[in-house]
């Protein structure tokens, strides 16, 4: 973004999205049309990790803060559920009504309440820190925040003992790197400058991935296999390395694997169960692949994985991520700076002080744990048995779960009851917001201070608020700071000021001096274990100290294996027969799930909600690229437009996300699809874990909706 215009300042911050990169910006502030204005947002120059430049959805950063349809001042709605009629109110009002009917549900049970939020801002100021306090000292149920990462984060503690990996910039250092279930020229775009780097240097990329995404069309090769087939691809790719070895091509590194891992005796037994034969069929790709990859896995140095969530979003992600991490421990790949794998490196920071999320608020009472990925159950749920009581409220922040959460059929019904009592936090009218009985407006990242820490790199961020809150927008701290006042509350913990927070979040561990001066501190623990990589002489955290590679019986987990997904011709013919498609939803470019859908450029760049079919699977429905088409299966409908292409496998469409339902073509979005069973470890959506039938559709009129058939 350029502009011509005196500046006012220039004012420090850092990124709050939900993306590994966690970059350093400036936001430069000019006076326009009588009143301050963000006219630039660019990376900061002197942060090595975002070296400058930004993405392109976050500099538009200051387009989402300025624009038109900003919320500025509190909303109570004034008719039926969902219908968008809502009356301004004042803040006293706002939170006097909303304190009285919280504390009438807190004395029938607190744990009918349900706060909702999840990674809208990664800060831990206004994302978790005060309303934590807040929840826990009202006693209300607590959130198992598991929507995007938590299988892979459960396989990741279990394997490693931590969530830490590869160092970033390293992977220059590399001569190959598997680019495993992520694209990150759309999701992580320093990590793809430092794969560039190695790229020129001779190293070669190969992506995996069902879909030929930008990032597997820059590489030198792409394996598209079957979604949620990862675990069976590693355990073919470990067992084409015991036939390397077995055939005296020098393969593994036995002193590695003796010294630094645990449980390879048991893995390697399942692997003498996957024959490279049976892990090409199952995958859908060819043997020749698997071998060709298998032998530069083995014969290249320094060789690395840079494994994201992608692949964990199916009813076996765990395991296969678990499979995964055994890769760079059986050829020793940690020896070598550029070698190894990254999946988080969130564990490399220190702990948050023991009483800054206010636990001890909550004292003896009891609690519950709903789980955010079946947020509908729950809703719709009467109660009672081993639930509990029915939820009675719903606070939501940071997120917009009637658009992001899966099977959103369900939970539109669940946010439709009128007896359900919802406050959101918002920017913007979401579809969620369609649904609450009080909206309050909250400032953007661009108004307000915070403390980041990341799991793409080791540093943590402070950001300085470049604006004032526009018209009468509070941060979310200040809001469950005001609640607590209108509650009655007068614990000093939640009166502790957004500084106090900044302060109190690490304490002693790091220094705040350098963060205060410089916007950016390196964590402390950013270096596990010994150089030149976290892992080169072992050092994982689990109880043994080794890399555990087969059962964990003190986690209740076996060897890791392959899982055929719920949804899949192995698991129900019956359910394939009738929905032959496999389908999942990677994020458009140019949004961040739901976040950004609004904002008019981006939305013009993606024009309308896509679903990609290769050309065979369109022939034979009787589709063309551009056609408008419904998408179904048991549980909905999605009208989105066919882009037939490369891009998706035969058997496999992708329907892009997240847009707001209220965007879409006919009031949906693909998660209308996606279903609430939950995958192998973390408890995690299983997002990719879908099949649906794709027809022909009446295109909209202007204006208008399309029309189903019947």
């Amino acid at each position: 973004m350029s502009h011509d215009l005196p500046l006012l300042r220039t004012v420090p911050g850092a990124c709050p999205h939900d993306c590994p990169d966690t970059c350093a910006w400036l936001a430069d502030v000019a006076w326009v049309d009588g009143q301050e204005r963000v006219v630039a947002m660019r990376g900061h120059p002197d942060h090595r990790h975002t070296h400058g430049a930004l993405c392109t959805k976050v500099s538009r950063y200051a387009e989402r803060t300025h624009h038109a349809q900003r919320l500025l001042t509190p909303l109570r709605r004034c008719g039926p559920k969902g219908s968008g009629q809502f009356e301004p109110v004042s803040w006293d009002e706002a939170l006097s009504a909303i304190a009285q009917r919280l504390s009438a549900i807190a004395q029938r049970d607190p744990l009918a309440i349900v706060p909702y939020s999840y990674a809208g801002t990664m800060g831990l100021v206004q994302g978790e820190g005060m309303a934590e306090r807040f929840f826990h000292r009202l006693g209300a149920s607590e959130l198992d925040r598991t929507i995007c990462a938590s299988a892979g984060g459960a396989a990741l503690s279990a394997t490693y003992g931590l969530k830490a990996g590869l160092p970033v910039q390293d992977f220059a250092h590399s001569r190959l790197i598997l680019i495993w279930g992520s694209n990150p020229i759309t999701s992580s775009v320093h990590f793809w400058t430092r794969a560039q780097e190695a790229k020129r240097a001779g190293a070669r990329l190969i992506c995996v991935d069902p879909r030929k995404s930008e990032t597997a069309r820059r590489c030198h090769q792409h394996i598209a296999l079957r979604p949620g087939t990862d675990g069976a691809l590693a355990l073919g790719l470990m067992h084409a390395l015991l036939e390397r070895e077995a055939a005296g091509t020098p393969t593994l590194d036995h002193d590695y694997l003796d010294r630094y891992t645990a449980g390879w005796p048991e893995l390697r037994d399942e692997v003498g169960r996957w024959s490279v034969e049976r892990a090409a069929q199952v995958c859908g790709v060819s043997e020749a692949e698997i071998r060709d990859l298998a032998d530069a896995w083995a014969s290249t140095r320094p060789a690395a994985i840079r494994l994201n969530y992608g692949m964990q979003r199916v009813r076996g992600g765990g395991n296969a991520t678990r499979l995964i991490l055994a890769l760079p421990c059986l050829t020793g790949a940690w020896r070598e700076r550029g070698g190894g794998l990254l999946m988080s490196s969130s564990g490399q920071f220190p702990a948050l002080d023991a009483r800054f999320g206010g636990r001890h608020l909550r004292g003896a009472r009891p609690t519950r744990v709903i789980n955010m990925s079946a947020l509908g159950d729950a809703l719709l749920h009467p109660g009672g048995d081993a639930f509990g009581p029915r939820v009675e409220a719903l606070v939501v922040y940071n997120s917009n779960p009637a658009a992001v959460a899966p099977d959103s059929g369900q939970v539109i019904a669940g946010l439709s009851r009128e007896d359900l009592f919802t406050v959101v936090l918002e920017h913007f009218r979401t579809d969620t917001a369609d649904y609450a009985d009080f909206i309050l407006p909250a400032t953007t990242q661009l108004e307000h201070d915070d403390i980041h820490k990341s799991y793409g790199h080791t540093d943590v961020l402070l950001n300085r608020a470049a604006l004032a809150p526009l018209g009468q927008c509070r941060p979310n701290a200040q809001i469950f700071r005001d609640l607590a006042r209108a509650l009655g509350w007068t614990e000093p913990e939640l009166a502790a000021s957004d500084s106090d927070l900044i302060a109190q979040a690490f304490g002693d561990a790091i220094d705040m001096q350098t963060l205060q001066q410089q916007g950016w501190v390196t964590s402390p623990h950013a270096s596990v274990g010994a150089a030149p990589t976290p892992f080169a002489q072992g050092g994982f955290g689990t109880p043994s100290g080794r890399a555990e590679l087969g059962a964990r019986p003190d986690l209740g987990l076996a060897v890791p294996t392959h899982l055929d997904n719920y949804e899949s011709p192995e698991a129900d013919p019956a359910l394939a027969a009738r929905y032959p498609l496999a389908m999942i939803s990677p994020p458009a470019r140019h949004f961040m799930n739901s976040t950004f859908v609004n904002v008019d450029s981006l939305r013009a760049t993606e024009r309308e909600p896509l679903l990609e079919m290769h050309p065979q699977d369109a022939t034979a429905r009787g589709i063309a690229h551009g056609d408008t088409v419904r998408v179904f299966n048991d549980r909905g409908d999605y009208v989105c437009r066919a882009a037939v292409d490369d891009h998706a496998r035969p058997g496999v469409v992708h329907g892009l996300g997240v847009w707001w339902r209220k965007l879409g073509l006919a009031g949906s979005n693909v998660n209308e699809l996606t279903h609430q069973r939950l995958t192998d470890l973390g408890a995690a959506a299983a997002f990719y874990d879908c099949l649906v039938e794709v027809q022909p559709c009446d295109a909209p009129p202007a204006g208008g909706r399309a029309i189903i058939p019947a």
